[in-house]
């Protein structure tokens, strides 16, 4: 290790050593090794998460969106699956009117086109006790314009252990039937912004054929349904040019990874 000077009274910063570009492959190498074991036990994971006990919403919740009052099962706007992320955003939070809680800015700030999980059979929504005027202010300004963002009303907050503290809970809609499948907050949320992050916390997850899930859930081959986040339309067949660039990306994938092994 090595130690950078003090600088405006700050304690020395000690540096790992500078190596060789041979070393520095090496060093990696063993890194990816734990990477990979990583990522093979977030996907186990997950899969252990598709087959959770699942538990009945049994009360109607109300809930205030920009047109009116919506029911818990409206938010779902025909998806099967909904993810919903309480953000406290009203009086009493520090930085109301004009700022949400920090934490659930940031948030906000890092979600991803919700195009995508959309194109999954999933629907994403923000929940918080401000008026909507104020919620539809606070987005504009701060640019959170396609995150669905409705008003509770009752006590969904309360029910779902998001009264005191931050949390996303997934429910799953089968019919007019709500089933709350999953709950992440704390530090758990952090991780929450990414497509990936969140397919992998929904009942029916990523949905493609790789995925150790439950037999009968609905899978597709893998990428073929990523899409432009403005070029997604119901039921298109994927494109015959996307399908060709990512079967060579696989198959790239693959040949890697059996390297690797050998």
């Amino acid at each position: 290790m090595t130690t950078t000077a003090q600088n405006g009274g700050q304690k020395a910063m000690h540096r790992p050593a500078v190596v060789s570009q041979t070393a520095w492959d090496a060093a990696w190498k063993q890194m990816l090794v734990k990477e990979k074991a990583q990522s093979h036990a977030r996907d186990a994971l997950a899969a252990e998460r598709r087959r959770m006990p699942w538990m009945a919403v049994e009360k109607d919740y109300a809930f205030e969106g920009p047109q009116g009052r919506v029911s818990l099962l409206d938010l779902f706007e025909g998806r099967h699956q909904l993810i919903l992320y309480r953000a406290f955003y009203e009086p009493g939070v520090f930085g109301w009117p004009e700022h949400a809680c920090r934490g659930c800015s940031m948030v906000a700030d890092q979600v991803a086109r919700v195009a995508h999980l959309n194109a999954r059979d999933t629907t994403l929504v923000f929940a918080s006790r401000g008026p909507q005027a104020d919620i539809a202010r606070l987005k504009a300004r701060m640019g959170w314009t396609t995150i669905p963002w409705v008003t509770i009303t009752d006590s969904f907050d309360k029910d779902f252990g998001v009264d005191e503290w931050h949390g996303t809970n997934v429910f799953y809609r089968d019919g007019e039937r709500i089933f709350r499948t999953y709950f992440v907050n704390n530090r758990g949320d952090e991780q929450m912004g990414g497509t990936w992050n969140y397919l992998d916390i929904t009942p029916l997850g990523r949905q493609e054929v790789w995925e150790d899930s439950p037999e009968g859930y609905p899978q597709t081959p893998t990428y073929k349904w990523w899409n432009w986040h403005d070029s997604y339309a119901a039921d298109a067949e994927p494109d015959k040019k996307w399908v060709e660039v990512s079967d060579a990306g696989e198959a790239a994938f693959r040949e890697e990874s059996a390297k690797g092994k050998s």
